[in-house]
């Protein structure tokens, strides 16, 4: 990567953002407003660049999704803060103990947040973060991934002529450059990215005490119930897994359904793909695999699978191959008979491969989302309110979307985060504003200050006023 950062300049520039957001004193509703549309106009101003350099970075990007998925998206995250953030600023009053006095909760800035972007939606996961980031009042360091070097080189040089470098500034370096960036002393850090990777960045940001956001990610599962459309349920999960190749956290990554069922699927699959994607490895909607280690990792997968005894339905169109290793596109693939000791059954997929498990009973398929780490996102099909609620209430996810898949991801009044293994913390919205601030107490004492006056010498008369309230 060109222009890479060292030790050094990471830590030059850190505490020159900070020495800035202390001599400056909190950003005004104005100027915090003024950054947020700065980066609406960045990223409307460039994004025929952005979308190039983001193509070029997988090999094939749709054009169609980096302007959904990374620039609308985060246009408008970007001007829903704009919009809200004079009225989020505004004190929360709350009821004093006593006559006189004022107290009330003020939302403030905590000075320089670190934020680690991944390489799968490299604008939306870094300017959504800064959306609730310069919200709150406070300036950023950026590090995105070095497997979208085009895209990473290119926001560094917009970023340098749209913002002050004391307002944002981005590093550029490779993985051992992550490391030193996790270790430094922010007000805040936020990573997205692998589970496995999320417990360095927290260790290293622990030797500071700095507070962390993870977004990572898990196997987010489908749930089908008895009762549910099964087209419905595989056009609205195909729909995500063939968006961005499946390189989504929160990605579909394993069916749970009746096995009365399966042979329904595997067809209302095998119809969508055919009315979706007339071709694959020659169409500009279908994004290549990112790079060729994770282009391997998936083969990796799919062969470990069959080897075990899996049973691999490709849904490439008729005539036409499943993998092209040159381009690294890969068809989306059925996998069924998986069992737990499958590495695909094991490890986040991050690509267009979906497992088949069957169940017998819908308390089975709770009972086995129980048994493994809290996904980012969890997904039910079924239009049984006692169905819905009681899979709401005996499961626990990052979010729960109900016959439909990632839905919640865009809505900006929601919280974006994981639990447990998925993640710590969350962002979107006024979620994010309060996420990237620090909420004071405020008390203002009333001038005879009597609601401490209890704790004045001598004690005697109030001894025995307090005893005999507990002697009734």
């Amino acid at each position: 990567m060109t222009n890479q950062h060292t030790a050094a300049d990471l830590q030059r520039i850190l505490n020159s953002l900070q020495q800035a957001q202390l001599q400056r004193g909190p950003a005004s509703a104005a100027l915090r407003r003024d950054r947020l549309l700065r980066a609406v106009k960045l990223l409307s101003d460039n994004h025929t660049q952005l979308t190039a350099a983001i193509s070029a970075d997988f090999g094939h990007r749709s054009g169609y999704q980096t302007l959904l998925a990374d620039i609308a998206s985060s246009v408008g995250a970007l001007k829903f803060a704009a919009d809200h953030v004079e009225q989020w600023m505004q004190p929360e009053q709350v009821d004093a103990p006593a006559a006189g006095m004022q107290t009330y909760i003020q939302q403030q800035p905590l000075g320089v947040v670190g934020v680690i972007s991944p390489w799968n939606f490299p604008l939306n996961l870094a300017f959504g973060p800064l959306a609730g980031i310069f919200a709150a009042g406070n300036t950023a360091m950026l590090k995105p991934s070095e497997l979208t070097p085009r895209t990473s080189q290119l926001l560094a040089e917009l970023v340098a002529h749209y913002f002050d470098a004391q307002e944002l500034a981005v590093v550029l370096g490779d993985a051992e450059i992550g490391k030193v960036f996790s270790a430094l002393p922010f007000d805040h850090l936020v990573f997205t990215g692998s589970s496995a990777v999320g417990k360095h960045v927290m260790r290293a940001a622990a030797e500071n005490l700095v507070p962390v956001t993870l977004e990572l990610g898990g196997k987010s599962p489908v749930v089908i119930a008895e009762d549910a459309d099964i087209d419905q349920a595989a056009a609205r999960v195909l729909t995500v897994k063939t968006f961005n190749a499946g390189q989504i956290c929160v990605s579909p990554d394993y069916v749970l359904l009746p096995a009365e069922q399966t042979d329904s699927f595997v067809a209302a699959a095998r119809q969508f793909m055919q009315a979706s994607f007339a071709s694959l490895q020659h169409n500009d909607d279908y994004t290549a695999i990112i790079s060729q280690a994770h282009f391997e990792r998936l083969q990796t997968l799919l062969d470990d699978a069959a080897a075990k005894g899996a049973q691999i339905i490709s849904l490439a169109p008729t005539g036409e191959q499943a993998i092209d290793a040159q381009q690294r596109k890969l068809a989306p693939q059925l996998v069924l008979n998986v069992s737990d000791d499958m590495l695909i059954m094991q490890e986040e997929i991050f690509g267009p491969l979906l497992p088949l498990k069957t169940y017998q009973q819908f308390d089975d398929a709770l009972e086995y989302i129980n048994a493994h780490p809290r996904p980012l996102a969890a997904y039910l099909f079924s239009d049984d309110p006692q169905q819905q609620q009681r899979f709401a209430a005996r499961t626990t996810s990052g979010a729960l979307v109900i016959n439909d898949v990632m839905t919640h991801a865009s809505i900006d009044n929601l919280p974006f985060g994981g639990v447990g293994a998925s993640g710590i913390g969350a962002y979107h919205g006024i979620h994010g504003f309060r996420r990237f601030s620090h909420a004071k107490p405020v008390v203002v004492q009333s001038k005879d200050g009597a609601s401490n006056l209890r704790l004045r010498a001598p004690y005697q008369q109030k001894h025995a006023e307090l005893a005999a309230l507990f002697s009734q």
